[in-house]
């Protein structure tokens, strides 16, 4: 059988090209902090020509010296910090949702964006902070180490990452960093969103934030039946050559997400999944015919797209593909981008999301 994992290299390549901010956008993270329920009171406004600091509020239940370690190793905060900059992807989101404004944070690199370099969400939440200009380093092709020296941080998140022990020890000479707790681009939306958390010392608020957003997605998906039960993917295929295509394993975000929606992971594809490093697989068409458990497929492109896998001989055998039972994601919308999810993401997209799967649901045969 033609199966084999993809490599980091191949899956940052992935992520550049944009295909992801999912196709490397999507594994474990953990904490975020500075949370404030009136985030106009608690939160420092920032504007064109100010500094973008985060909210001077403390967390009476963080204790410091702070010990946090991940991946890459282990840091030491003396005391919360208070001007917090993010790189990566969506670690931004964290600070913003609980009121807090980020000195600097990395452009998204997939995905429609504004003149900021900033998906919808993102932006929204800067809007409701009252900050028109915010500071975002252009690292889509690297890090800009000088650029993110020049905020000044305190701190630096990067939950949800793809930095190399190289970059991160260089990023340390700048500020203490907050990488991914296990391997890269294998931090869901729960541990980013505590990791980063804790790192600014607001973990309590965060787990608040997460349960209120658990909340969110078992009440909106127990309106759709439809999902129950049913087995479902998240996929990449080139549309220029449909030889091999790209499966999401339950490590990267795309598809872990998919389950807090109610679905299944298809037994199939489980039964590839034989590295843990990994969050994705290199699949030849030639072997279609173990993949005939999943219901619904969820993946990049559009109706053009799919027609052109329907009359492909061999990935046209595919039940979700000749059913028509597919989540078409076009790379130019929000939905696209928000399937790597961040707090803000699914709170922005939870219904459109849960209303073309339950469309995708009404063709499974």
């Amino acid at each position: 059988m033609k199966v084999k994992k993809i490599s980091a290299a191949i899956m940052a390549l992935v992520m550049s090209v944009g295909v992801l901010s999912a196709c490397s956008t999507e594994k474990p993270a953990e904490e975020s902090s500075v949370v404030s329920e009136s985030k106009t009171s608690e939160t420092s406004a920032v504007s064109e020509g100010t500094d973008s600091s985060a909210a001077e509020s403390t967390d009476s239940t963080a204790t410091y010296p702070m010990t946090i370690k991940h991946a890459l190793g282990e840091i030491v905060i003396e005391k919360q910090p208070e001007r917090i900059a993010t790189i990566g992807w969506g670690n931004h989101d964290v600070p913003l949702a609980l009121g807090v404004v980020p000195v600097g944070i990395s452009k998204a690199n997939f995905g429609p964006v504004d003149e900021n370099g900033l998906l919808s969400w993102t932006a929204a939440a800067y809007k409701e902070l009252g900050v028109e200009n915010p500071v975002v380093f252009d690292d889509v092709d690297g890090l800009d180490y000088e650029a993110i020296s020049d905020t000044n941080p305190d701190i630096i998140l990067a939950a949800y990452s793809g930095i190399t022990q190289e970059e991160y020890d260089l990023l340390s000479e700048i500020a203490p960093v907050v990488a991914y707790p296990e391997y890269p681009w294998q931090t869901y939306w729960r541990d980013q969103t505590l990791l980063n958390a804790k790192g600014m010392g607001k973990e309590e608020e965060a787990k608040k934030l997460v349960a209120e957003t658990e909340e969110m997605i078992k009440t909106k998906t127990a309106a759709y039946e439809s999902l129950k039960g049913k087995t479902a993917a998240f996929f990449y295929f080139d549309a220029s050559n449909f030889g091999t295509f790209y499966i999401y394993l339950p490590t990267d975000p795309r598809a872990s997400f998919l389950m807090d929606l109610g679905l299944t992971f298809p037994q199939s594809v489980l039964d590839l999944a034989d590295d843990e490093t990994a969050f994705s697989l290199t699949m030849s068409s030639e072997n279609i015919d173990s993949l005939k458990d999943i219901d619904i497929i969820v993946c990049y492109g559009n109706d053009d797209v799919l027609k052109a896998m329907q009359a492909d001989p061999l990935v046209g055998q595919i039940p979700a593909v000749a059913n028509g039972a597919m989540v078409m994601l076009d790379e130019t919308s929000d939905l696209s981008a928000s399937t790597t999810s961040s707090v803000l993401s699914i709170q922005a997209t939870l219904d459109e999301y849960l209303e073309v799967l339950n469309k995708a649901a009404e063709n499974v045969k």
